[in-house]
């Protein structure tokens, strides 16, 4: 099987979103090889097997939030003129059953494994926190500040990082 698009460019496009992690149908298209309005037309299509846990449209704030961080155009300029949906990793597999081509069916497997090692990697985090927390019970206190220092670095980033460049006025 040729493999069209390397595993950490899947992970990249993998983004969090209302705290699930998903694909924008932009990317989802691109994998496939359709556009993202043939994408979307075959969506609405067979709108009975996208439900919300498979598929939602992003919300207008969301939309906004993301659109410096993919450099999208704004409206009037030949960008997009509404919010992208956004597919979970079944939605992504439903994508690629209603599109039926030899290149969807391919990436599709390649996405789910894709969502399959971000899980892992969260399971890992969860191990690790228990097994500090382990540790930290047999120790005194004067190794508290190793035990802090390594929960900080587990976290997640507190908000979301000014994008780089010049903003527009």
């Amino acid at each position: 099987m040729k493999q069209l698009v390397t595993n950490p460019t899947l992970q990249e496009i993998i983004i969090r979103v209302r705290g699930q992690a998903v694909i924008l149908d932009a990317d989802l298209a691109t994998l496939y090889g359709v556009t993202a309005k043939r994408l979307n037309e075959q969506v609405r299509r067979n709108a009975d097997r996208f439900p919300e846990d498979f598929m939602f449209q992003l919300s207008e704030t969301e939309w906004k939030a993301l659109r410096s961080q993919i450099a999208t155009s704004n409206k009037g300029r030949g960008g997009r003129r509404y919010a992208p949906y956004a597919f979970t990793e079944h939605g992504a597999v439903m994508a690629a059953n209603v599109l039926n081509s030899k290149q969807a069916i391919q990436m599709s497997v390649a996405i789910v494994r894709a969502f399959v090692r971000l899980r892992r990697m969260a399971l890992s985090v969860g191990a690790l926190a228990r097994k500090v927390a382990e540790l930290e019970t047999r120790y005194d206190a004067s190794f508290s500040a190793v035990f802090d220092a390594i929960r900080q670095l587990m976290l997640p980033p507190d908000a979301p990082r000014k994008p780089i460049g010049f903003g527009q006025k």
